[in-house]
């Protein structure tokens, strides 16, 4: 008869996560092992039926429990200094790989390498080049999207913009405003088929474009709210409507500052000329930077609309796309959920500094002496 070892102790907060790790399917398979094994000594069964039932050795099921009682939690996983299998490249080759993904583009092509053609150009296996690439923090097939704004009032708007949003004004509404043009009615030419248990919805890839039209839209910073109007334009004059749509929905004893952009259609005549009457005081503009959309809150909120509401919708006519904008954007408005702007501007602007540094060094061309 074997006797039992001491049981484990362990906390109920450490026992929940080493259930959870032992039946997952997504931590990796040691740490799995190690799970079944500490909570079986948990209970209080001896080491060699704990490895029995385990498939390990005794020895080995002693070392865990002295790992665990160790480093707790975060021992799992870890493998002893000079244990595991040996690396099969050496620094000078593992660094010629970084090398060449940084900064050689495939022969035969292609926009960037795979594990596979990099693992072809230095003799080893496409699993070696991906372990480089994960410790070096590379994923060549990866790209992000920026743009720098050239506005020569870059700074400044931006800590004009920010300043609003993070201490705007007292007796005061803040607006973020912009435009959605050009949103497309998209019909499908079959009928789609519903989601059922083990099947995603369906809709056919192809479509058929029933027109489209421009949405305004002006969220109020504080509270969320949104107010919108869909219009077939987006000239001076719709634009001009849309300013007084907002005049005449906020109280008349607040002032109103608005977050837009330079579209041309924000400076044009007919709104100049409405803003500059006396009774307009109370209108204030701030205009973003160019190429900076990314600082008006009203862009996130359009981002919702679009990933809730439009993107996998099928409307049959504009009557019926605008039917959907203004049903989902009532249901908004009766619980709106304010969109918090919480960098400010320094780190910003020191981040938009670095990047012009990098961008003008890798334009600067070489020079051979």
């Amino acid at each position: 008869m074997v006797s039992a070892a001491v049981a484990l102790g362990v906390s109920d907060a450490d026992r929940e996560v080493l259930e959870r790790w032992a039946r997952s399917g997504c931590v990796s398979h040691r740490v799995a092992r190690q799970a079944r094994v500490l909570l079986a000594a948990c209970d209080g069964l001896a080491n060699e039926e704990i490895a029995r039932r385990c498939g390990v050795a005794p020895n080995t099921v002693r070392a865990w429990r002295r790992g665990f009682e160790a480093g707790g939690l975060g021992w799992l996983g870890t493998v002893a200094g000079g244990r595991g299998p040996a690396r099969s490249l050496g620094a000078a080759r593992e660094s010629e790989i970084v090398s060449d993904t940084l900064f050689e583009e495939p022969p035969d092509g292609s926009a960037c390498w795979s594990t596979r053609s990099m693992g072809e150009r230095h003799g080893v296996g496409k699993d070696i080049v991906a372990r480089v690439w994960r410790e070096n923090g590379l994923r060549p097939w990866r790209s992000d999207v920026f743009k720098l704004s050239r506005d020569p009032c870059f700074e400044a708007k931006l800590v004009d913009v920010v300043g609003l949003y993070l201490d705007p004004p007292e007796a005061a509404a803040v607006f973020a405003f912009d435009e959605k043009t050009q949103v497309q009615a998209i019909d499908r030419t079959q009928p789609s088929l519903p989601m059922v248990p083990g099947r995603a919805r369906t809709l056919t890839h192809d479509y058929k474009r029933r027109g489209t039209l421009d949405l305004f839209a002006a969220l109020n910073v504080s509270t969320g709210e949104v107010l919108h109007q869909t219009r077939k334009r987006h000239t001076g004059k719709d634009v001009l409507a849309f300013f007084k749509w907002i005049d005449l929905h906020t109280p008349r004893h607040l002032d109103i500052h608005i977050v837009l952009d330079n579209l041309s259609a924000h400076k044009s005549k007919p709104v100049k000329d409405w803003l500059a009457h006396p009774k307009r005081a109370r209108w204030h503009l701030h205009f973003t930077p160019t190429s900076a959309s990314w600082l008006n809150l009203v862009e996130t909120w359009f981002s919702i609309l679009t990933r809730k509401a439009l993107k996998h919708r099928t409307h049959t006519s504009v009557k019926d796309l605008e039917d959907t904008i203004d049903t989902w954007t009532s249901h908004w408005n009766q619980n709106p959920k304010p969109l918090r702007w919480t960098k400010t501007a320094e780190p910003i602007i020191a981040k938009t500094r670095r990047a012009q540094t990098a961008l003008n060094r890798a334009n600067k061309p070489a020079t051979h002496h």
